[in-house]
């Protein structure tokens, strides 16, 4: 068995004037403590608190606030402000599921409002995350942090859910096929493996997706700054979720397009960088630190895995410490004249020059195969001593987190939760 985690995407259904009030209510008391939080410079849970427990939250999203401010304040961001407009997150626990699989809507879902109310909704579901749905449910798979926004008039709640999969393959970790996978800028992921006879085949380059992520990036930015001069604000929410969902659907294409290569050869095992070594290595300008931090490493990394697992196909992480510098070929250090350029110091090695991003997806699976790799789950949490002073599965900070349903009318189509 192998624990997978996705995130489940719940369209809400029409909410009514009084709920669509309370989710927009909800919005703007989450961005104001995220922000005064912010602004106060909050590197540790307990400071957080300090800021937010005055806010009409649930504990659930100041929990969230908790965990999510010190990421931003901390060392590892470098932002100087917050220039998104950031869901609003709540912890394990917040959200509710019910079923009622004899009306029209069949599911529906608890929204905190603040600490003695919330909202039950009717929501539409991608039927391809139905059985992922029905597990939560059931208590066969852990819901994670979820995230509430809107986008284009329409209200989303984004699910994250952990669950163990069968991992269909009994090949042992000797006779499996390593395929390094390179994820970057220039080339959005670069795969590729050795054959039998140790030599490097059928590399595949995702070039045209990282140009167009580059593009997208560069139009959001430079647009929504424009448009927030000018006070633009729902002109910059609207257009700027536009954007970010044409990122999305590159991501989730480029993903499964690696699954696919990774199903046409035998005994397949996914190797790829470890995040925690990536995000320690980072140590450039603040500008480039924040621009990598905010790069969709990690958001392809869980799409990979979680399609992989679906496939019966294993996944292992190595350090990549130098998997860009050095030869594959020889082992040697060596340059990158330009960005898709590899250029080995060693005159007698016959590499020469070679595609930098196979390069360095070559080396990724070599160290796999020189017996080097961690799994995810047996790597410890690496926060900070005194970081944890607080609840973090939704415990209340201020006051109980007894509710009381949101008294709507009942539609014999929609069920008891109707909006």
């Amino acid at each position: 068995m192998s624990a997978v985690t996705k995130t489940l995407e719940l369209r809400l259904v029409d909410p009514n004037s009084h709920k669509e009030r309370k989710l927009c209510e909800t919005r703007k008391a989450y961005q104001q403590a995220l922000q005064a939080a912010f602004d106060a410079e909050c590197t540790t849970q307990s400071a957080t608190n300090d800021v937010v427990v005055e806010y009409d939250l649930s504990g659930y999203a100041k929990n969230a606030l908790k965990q999510y401010v010190p990421q931003l304040c901390g060392d590892s961001y470098h932002a100087d402000e917050l220039h998104d407009d950031h869901p609003v997150k709540f912890t394990n626990d917040g959200i509710q599921l019910d079923h009622q699989p004899q009306n029209a809507l069949e599911w529906y879902v608890k929204i905190p409002h603040h600490e003695d109310y919330h909202l039950w909704i009717p929501t539409h579901v991608n039927p391809d995350q139905r059985e992922w749905l029905e597990a939560v449910y059931a208590d066969d798979a852990e819901m994670g942090e979820s995230r509430l926004f809107e986008r284009d008039g329409t209200w989303y709640l984004h699910v994250t859910v952990t669950r163990d999969v069968e991992v269909q393959s009994g090949t042992s970790a000797d006779e499996r096929t390593p395929i390094g996978v390179d994820i970057g800028e220039a080339s959005l992921v670069t795969v590729c493996h050795r054959d039998e006879s140790e030599s490097p085949v059928r590399p595949k380059l995702w070039a045209d997706e990282g140009k167009t992520v580059r593009r997208l990036r560069k139009t959001y930015f430079t647009a929504t700054r424009r448009l927030q001069r000018h006070g633009s604000e729902r002109i910059v929410e609207s257009y700027g979720d536009a954007l970010w969902n044409q990122i999305d659907d590159v991501f989730h294409r480029v993903t499964r397009e690696v699954v696919e290569y990774a199903e046409s050869v035998e005994n397949p095992v996914l190797i790829l960088e470890d995040l925690t070594y990536i995000r320690e290595n980072m140590d450039y300008s603040a500008y480039m630190n924040r621009r990598l931090h905010g790069w969709g490493f990690a958001k392809l990394h869980a799409q990979i895995r979680y399609k992989a697992a679906e496939r019966g196909i294993p996944v292992e992480t190595v350090n990549p410490q130098n998997t860009s510098k050095v030869c594959h070929a020889c082992g040697e250090h060596g340059s990158r004249p330009r960005q898709a350029t590899f250029r080995c110091s060693n005159d007698n090695c016959w590499v020469g020059e070679y595609q930098a991003d196979v390069n360095g997806a070559i080396n990724i699976a070599d160290r796999y195969r020189s017996g080097e790799s961690h799994r995810r789950s047996a790597r410890t949490s690496r926060q900070k001593a005194g970081d944890d002073d607080s609840a973090t599965d939704g415990a209340p900070l201020t006051g109980p987190q007894d509710s009381h349903a949101d008294a709507a009318t009942q539609q014999e189509t929609r069920g008891t939760y109707a909006s």
